[in-house]
């Protein structure tokens, strides 16, 4: 069998021939917890950003790049890349300048509309900047220009960030110059690793060897990424470095994983909107660890709406509402630990909450209603606590604890439904030692039923019928 080795690697190795920085990722560090504090109420904006319009905001005007001589910023045509050096924030202007070549980087509008034509790589210690100063929409072409570069590099430019990127108040998207119109591309993914390799379309990557944050505010991130296997750099937008970064205020859609983290730490994901993605909505993954999701809307996504998967730890999700999406709601996945969902309004999912073979979190003051389980809480999961959740409308059972779960405590939950299968609190014969108590079953339609044979009265559960009512028909 062949080894496929990361494409995305091959391409920041060739890359490092002309530059010199590390292109080798350091080793994941555990850094020391953050202090989650109560988030402020979101500002009202405006995220309605049309895909083909971006509505611009008003944001005060950086200062000018100081990079007179332009000696920072150079192109390697072997591998069809601009390299950026600068030590000060450099610009597309800077490059537009400096290149003077339209079949690299055009500048297609005086509003600030721009057509990249190559791989960007911003080098370690470096500083690059996409803002409203001179730019109003980046498009960057899906077609590589050359059949070699396609095979010894990436199939697909890239922006790749070794340094520091700040991108606010502009919009960023695929652009294929024979259909003039978005990249799109179909591939996809099923649980059993079967992968269809969908057309190669331009992302966004910040590397492990970036120390410093890579903020991306105010902005429209678009039709980026595409299937190519457990490979790195496919995702669209992908954060292997980068510790302390901010996503706020963005309208990320139709990239194939909306976000998707891996090892970094301390980064704040509020107030956007991550939606029509072709796989997972926001994807914290191995041992992303410190980090704050907060009042996102997040819906329509091909996969699961947020899910953290694979050693995360002190991960905060709270405030956010998800919804519709192909897989659960909230995933906590494969040994989460430490971490908190709480206050999310969740609705219109196989599952609402799914815990699966994590431990030791906190699942609490949730609104759930109309998906298929409630919360499930299975594969092993331990030590978790759930309480003060609501769940409504239930498809099929409201809280479901199977496949050797043990030592869940579900106090306080408030459970509500018109059918009896809505109610149910269901526990396998493999889940041992879980604990209820005073947990509320309504029947919200006046029905007859039992209270569920799983969760007794004995173990402090009540159940309630309200008064029959009389239904005006005016």
């Amino acid at each position: 069998m062949i080894i496929f080795v990361s494409s995305a690697l091959a391409f920041a190795v060739l890359v490092a021939q002309y530059t010199g920085f590390n292109v080798l990722p350091f080793p994941i560090q555990e850094a020391k917890a953050i202090k989650l504090k109560t988030p402020p109420s979101p500002p009202n904006q405006d995220l309605s950003l049309n895909d083909g319009n971006t509505s611009m905001r008003t944001s005060s005007s950086p200062p000018q790049s100081n990079t007179a001589s332009l000696g920072c910023i150079n192109y390697n045509p072997s591998i069809r890349t601009v390299i950026v050096s600068c030590s000060s924030p450099a610009r597309l202007t800077d490059i537009d300048n400096k290149l003077h070549d339209s079949s690299i980087l055009a500048k297609q509008s005086a509003n600030g509309v721009w057509f990249l034509n190559a791989n960007l790589v911003i080098t370690k210690g470096a500083t690059f900047d996409i803002d409203s100063t001179d730019t109003k929409w980046l498009k960057v072409s899906s077609k590589v220009a050359s059949a070699s570069i396609a095979k010894t590099a990436f199939p697909a430019y890239i922006i790749d960030v070794h340094g520091s990127l700040k991108i606010d108040s502009v919009k960023i998207t695929s652009w294929d110059p024979t259909t003039n119109y978005y990249a799109i591309t179909n591939g996809s993914r099923t649980g059993s690793d079967v992968f269809i390799f969908g057309a190669p379309r331009p992302v966004i990557e910040v590397e492990a060897d970036a120390t410093t944050p890579t903020d991306i505010t105010n902005s429209e991130i678009a039709y980026l990424g595409f299937e190519a296997g457990k490979h790195k750099a496919d995702s669209g937008l992908s954060f292997y470095g980068g510790d302390g970064s901010v996503l706020r205020n963005d309208n990320i859609h139709h990239v194939y994983f909306g976000l998707y983290t891996f090892g970094v730490g301390h980064m704040i994901i509020e107030n956007n909107i991550i939606r029509n993605s072709g796989h997972y909505g926001l994807d914290p993954h191995t041992g992303t660890h410190d980090m704050i999701i907060r009042n996102n809307i997040v819906y329509d996504n091909n996969g699961s709406g947020i899910i953290c998967s694979l050693n995360c730890y002190n991960v905060l999700i709270e405030n956010n509402k998800v919804h519709d999406n192909a897989e659960n709601g909230i995933d906590f996945s494969r040994n989460m630990t430490k971490s908190i969902a709480r206050n999310n309004i969740v609705y219109n999912e196989p599952s609402g909450i799914f815990v699966s073979q994590s431990h030791n979190n906190q699942i609490s003051n949730n609104t759930i209603s109309k998906s298929g389980n409630g919360i499930q809480v299975g594969s092993g999961s331990s030590n978790n606590k759930i309480f003060g959740n609501t769940i409504s409308n239930a498809i099929r059972e409201a809280i479901l604890i199977d496949s050797g779960s043990s030592v869940n405590t579900f106090t306080s939950n408030k459970i509500v439904s018109n059918t009896s299968q809505g109610l149910k609190i269901v526990q396998d014969s493999t889940s041992k030692n879980n604990s209820f108590a005073n947990n509320q079953i309504v029947t919200s339609g006046g029905i007859s039923t039992t209270t569920p044979s799983t969760a007794p009265p004995a173990l402090g559960n009540t159940l309630k019928h309200p008064p029959d009512k009389k239904i005006s028909t005016k």
